[in-house]
């Protein structure tokens, strides 16, 4: 029995009911937004207490918290050169109260773990690139080096004679550490721990020997004599320490590292979220006060927008796997 002409569902019917759905999850959505954030948001830093990501992502949270008048809270899952954490907001509920604090291991565990419990474009939504910073090679003052040269002679004289200290096995700062002992020919002994609180307090306890870590962590113990640095890992001097020069200024060149900041949150967060946490981020990092806080540590401020953090990473992995690919570096290095 045929259905009379008035009640058949047409095509132009069900457009009708699905671009009234639409209407109705984008005007959802979009007063999600509005609200945004209702609640505390957590942001997870995916290491341990007292390192550099806590040291960055701390006043983020006091800016935000001012600005917003809302909590955010840090919270610390370490393990795994950051996979834990990383994981556990990969796996949130995509609302925007759980976001991470990533650092540039993000882009380097992609090249060196290839079944990773997530997948870093597809399962997290970017939001902001908020620094680029140099890092420094230090060394234990006990060490009978005093520039980048020596250093080299020293590192080459026996397989596995330097004790180099990472903030995580597989992340970006041993990777960079690995490829540099490549380019010098010598083979370090590597020495893993879940963060960089941890590893500066050995470091200056002397039970590491090295280390590539960030300027924030190091420079009173090098005022106090308590570590040496030989030099700056990036392309140009820090403003910070003129007088220390560049890994390629001292005779290895090709060999350039610059850590950064960022911020993710779960895959299928509402772009209305992800859009107005990426400005109120954006407003953090123009905040006068934080360019002069960071800026005092040779860091550069960017809080960018998500698409440009996404094509930063994406940039950033292929520059990764080149790497790996071209020196044959491991997890067993």
């Amino acid at each position: 029995m045929r259905h009379p002409a008035s009640h058949r569902i047409t095509p132009y019917v069900v457009f009708g009911i699905v671009a009234l759905a639409l209407h109705i999850g984008g005007a959802a959505a979009q007063g999600a937004a509005d609200n945004y954030p209702s609640r505390p948001v957590t942001i997870i830093i995916p290491f341990a207490t007292g390192g550099s990501t806590e040291f960055e992502f701390r006043p983020y949270a006091q800016k935000l918290i001012e600005n917003t008048g809302k909590q955010f809270i840090l919270d610390y899952k370490a393990g795994a050169g950051s996979m834990v954490g990383t994981a556990f907001v990969a796996k949130a509920v995509p609302d925007g109260y759980t976001v991470l604090g990533s650092t540039s291991s993000y882009a380097a565990l992609p090249s060196l773990y290839p079944e990773l419990p997530y997948d870093p474009i597809k399962d997290l939504a970017s939001v902001s690139l908020m620094t680029k910073k140099s890092s420094l090679l230090v060394v234990h003052p006990a060490l009978p080096v005093k520039n980048v040269k020596e250093f080299i002679a020293y590192a080459r004289s026996a397989p596995g004679k330097v004790n180099h200290a990472t903030s995580g096995a597989g992340g970006s700062p041993h990777l960079r550490a690995a490829y540099f002992y490549n380019l010098i020919g010598a083979t370090p002994t590597f020495v893993h721990y879940k963060g960089t609180g941890q590893m500066t307090l050995d470091m200056v306890a002397g039970r590491v020997d090295a280390a590539i870590t960030l300027p924030t962590l190091i420079v009173s113990q090098m005022k106090a004599g308590k570590l040496r640095v030989l030099a700056t890992t990036g392309r140009e001097r820090l403003r910070l320490l003129p007088e220390v020069p560049t890994v390629i200024e001292s005779g290895v060149p090709g060999f350039e590292f610059s850590g950064w900041g960022a911020m993710w949150a779960p895959a299928g967060t509402p772009a209305a979220i992800v859009n107005k946490l990426s400005l109120e981020m954006a407003k953090v990092a123009r905040a006068p006060e934080i360019v002069q806080r960071f800026g005092e540590e040779g860091w550069q401020m960017i809080g960018s927008t998500p698409d440009e953090l996404r094509q930063w990473v994406i940039e950033e992995i292929n520059i990764t796997r080149r790497l790996v690919k071209e020196t044959g570096i491991t997890m067993e290095q």
